[in-house]
């Protein structure tokens, strides 16, 4: 059996955070909670994908986003068109696009970075590698 892999982050503001990511790659709400233990979430996923975004807040002793600059979330797409389409749906959410701190990530995608700091690759590249 395959595990589903949740990616959890603390952010400043779960409303952008959840508008930006569903607008710049298309992810849906998937499940919210509020005040739970002194924390508020929302889940963001895609219905075939294997994994999902957790982006929390605490409010008994708010966490500052702490992302390096090799701190990457990379998604892959194989399909030039698909990838410029989602480029560019990351530039209408609010994403703003940077060079990256490993040039590799450069040759073959483009690096966008949200309002916490986060950083996002997308490649223009098949997944698994051939």
């Amino acid at each position: 059996m395959t595990p589903h892999l949740r990616i959890a982050r603390p952010v400043t503001d779960l409303t952008q955070s959840k508008e930006m990511y569903c607008r710049g790659l298309g992810l849906r709400d998937i499940g919210e909670f509020s005040e739970h233990d002194g924390f508020s979430g929302v889940m963001l996923g895609l219905d075939e994908a294997s994994w999902h975004l957790e982006f929390t807040l605490c409010h008994r002793h708010p966490v500052e986003p702490a992302a390096t600059v090799d701190d990457l979330l990379v998604l892959y797409y194989s399909d030039k068109e698909q990838w410029q389409k989602t480029c560019q749906q990351m530039l209408d959410a609010g994403f703003l696009t940077i060079n990256n701190f490993n040039p590799y990530w450069d040759a073959a995608g483009r690096t966008f970075i949200d309002n916490d700091g986060y950083r996002i690759v997308l490649q223009n590249r098949a997944w698994p590698p051939a």
